[in-house]
């Protein structure tokens, strides 16, 4: 009942995210520095917060209606079959995103876009690229 309790209370707080970033859209004149982009990231807050608590209620509720659904749902998460597609899923749109992420910090670098910038894009990526090598090695020593 604790979990129940703590969705609505998510849900109420994307709700407040929400509103708060669209009233302050609305309502400031001339913002300065980060009061530009703070109420654009309350609202892209709330929006995902809010989306999240109540998808999960209505997915709970659904679960309680049907419970053979329920367990057919939980057969079908833990079923080998839609763990490797799902795996293999994820490792296509990584193979993709590699390259994608290369070419936008090359497009990007060509543009002459700000250096700050540019460095964290790349530092990103470096990190991204360390990650996944880090546990190639590692999954290789164990299998």
């Amino acid at each position: 009942m604790k979990k129940t309790t703590s969705l609505y209370f998510l849900t109420v707080i994307g709700v407040g995210l929400l509103v708060s970033g669209v009233y302050f859209i609305k309502t400031m004149e001339d913002p300065q520095g980060m009061l530009r982009v703070l109420p654009y990231i309350s609202f892209g807050l709330g929006c995902v917060i809010f989306g999240h608590g109540i998808g999960e209620i209505i997915v709970r509720q659904a679960m309680k209606k049907d419970p053979a659904a329920a367990k057919q749902l939980e057969i079908d998460k833990k079923d080998e079959r839609n763990l490797a597609i799902a795996n293999l899923a994820k490792a296509k749109a990584y193979d993709m995103m590699f390259f994608v992420f290369g070419a936008l910090i090359l497009g990007f670098s060509l543009m002459g876009i700000d250096l700050i910038v540019l460095l964290l894009l790349v530092f990103a990526y470096l990190f991204i690229v360390v990650y996944s090598t880090y546990y190639r090695f590692k999954y290789n020593k164990e299998m």
